[in-house]
């Protein structure tokens, strides 16, 4: 009975009550007392059992609700959802197997599904669907879209469309990448890129006919003293270095700017998690301190769904125009039934509401990867922010190593070795996403992976 559970709050510690008390049932759930199907306590009854007020544990059940830990029946009350994963099987000779329905990805890059509520989801596609069928869409992305991002997404990071900048819809950061060397770059003109970086863009690069010159990163992102003279384009991601997760200080990016229009060339920022950032309010963007020669790219394909295959895209108005002309010449451009969807969401207050659950629900997150791999000695990189941490190796080999030991235990392991665009290397290690998997499958995941990086 959850009654004989020991739930002990430290009123102590720095760490919220709340936090407290939904990591206790977290941890009854993964490590037996808690069983799926188990009917918890009213938010009433739980509080005065512990001496909190009711918003605490009000509190902690909603963060383990956007976890998907327990779920909400009406007239009935709340139940634990869901028990954790199964761990491989061990053959007679002591080795794990794992077949392939138990493979626990923890690839970066994917979204936390569990923090949507799925009520929303199902209205908001509803909504969608209720628009008469179009005769023709327009190219620069639904009007109402384009408001909707500007008010929604972009107003808490200090940036909006105005006189000096045009905002678009896109399908995405890869397709906007390939219109905008397809509309601003002729083919064999050269782009500077992370190197490790965003493989996707590299290759849509690589398919306009673009060469992409590969620019060492360190702990403060790009490294712009070593910018080659030819290129017409940077690409990188400042808020949070994919993969590595540096942020690039105010003093790098100022120096990029400078860079940027002393050449002539245009900056291509990639914010592709920029609503993800949790430890601290984000750094300006590039785009706001430089309109004239920094083009913005966002996406809701972390904060949502890639379901959805809608981003935005923001410009001086003659990039703007060119991309406009290109897919009028093309006859591309973003389909119309994912802004949709979001703009529904936005239009009933859905899409605060998620964003807010969502940054509820990946700390907790992080700090279960976090704590596990420091338990071991294991180093990580990455800012409190986004989705994933590196764990860092300490060559290509131990790095191959880790990878199929993930595999024989029934986790993928992503290793840093296909985001570099160079032949030469300069780092090694393993990135690990913890938003896509559910809170039970994470917590039986991290102990395997990070038994596997801490025996290269």
């Amino acid at each position: 009975m959850l009654e004989d559970l020991p739930l002990d709050l430290d009123r102590e510690l720095a760490q919220p009550l709340s936090v407290q008390i939904a990591e206790q049932l977290r941890r009854a759930a993964t490590t037996g007392p808690l069983r799926g199907g188990d009917r918890l306590p009213s938010t009433r009854a739980l509080a005065e059992r512990l001496g909190v007020s009711r918003t605490v544990v009000a509190a902690a059940y909603d963060q383990l609700h956007a976890e998907g830990w327990i779920t909400g029946r009406r007239g009935s009350g709340t139940y634990l959802t869901t028990a954790p994963a199964a761990a491989p099987a061990r053959t007679a000779a002591g080795h794990d197997t794992a077949p392939a329905s138990q493979l626990f990805d923890l690839a970066p890059g994917a979204p936390c599904v569990d923090a949507i509520d799925p009520a929303a989801w199902r209205r908001a596609w509803r909504a969608a669907a209720d628009h008469a069928p179009l005769v023709r869409k327009d190219r620069a992305g639904e009007p109402e879209f384009r408001t909707a991002v500007t008010e929604h997404l972009l107003r808490h990071r200090g940036i909006g469309a105005g006189s000096d900048t045009v905002l678009l819809a896109t399908a995405g950061t890869s397709s906007a990448v390939g219109e905008l060397a397809a509309a601003l770059l002729r083919p064999g003109a050269a782009v500077a890129m992370e190197d490790p970086g965003y493989q996707r863009a590299a290759g849509a690069f690589a398919a306009a006919g673009v060469e992409v010159l590969p620019v060492p990163v360190d702990e403060n992102g790009l490294r712009v003293d070593l910018l080659p003279p030819r290129i017409e384009a940077v690409y990188c991601t400042p808020a949070h270095q994919f993969p590595l997760g540096a942020r690039m200080p105010a003093a790098r990016r100022v120096e990029l700017v400078e860079h940027a229009r002393r050449a002539g060339i245009f900056v291509i920022e990639d914010d592709y998690d920029g609503e993800l950032r949790y430890d601290t309010a984000p750094l300006p963007l590039l785009a706001t301190m430089a309109p004239d020669v920094v083009v913005h790219l966002g996406t809701t394909s972390k904060i949502l769904s890639p379901a959805l295959g809608v981003g935005w895209l923001l410009a001086a108005p003659a990039v703007a125009e060119a991309l406009l002309a290109h897919r009028e010449r093309t006859g591309t451009g973003p389909s119309p039934a994912g802004q949709r969807v979001l703009l529904a969401l936005a239009a009933h207050g859905d899409l605060a509401r998620h964003l807010r659950r969502l940054r509820r629900a990946l700390p907790p997150r992080r700090m279960l990867v976090v704590t596990e791999l420091r338990r071991r000695g294991l180093g990580v990189l990455g800012d409190d922010a986004g989705s994933h941490v590196v764990v860092p190796v300490e060559s290509a080999e131990a790095e191959r190593r880790v990878v199929a030991a993930g595999q024989a235990r029934g986790v993928a392991l992503d290793g840093l070795a296909r985001y570099h665009l160079g032949s030469r290397r300069a780092h090694f290690g393993v990135a690990l996403g913890y938003a896509a998997l559910s809170w039970p499958e994470l917590a039986a995941a991290v102990p395997l992976a990070a038994e596997c990086l801490a025996r290269p």
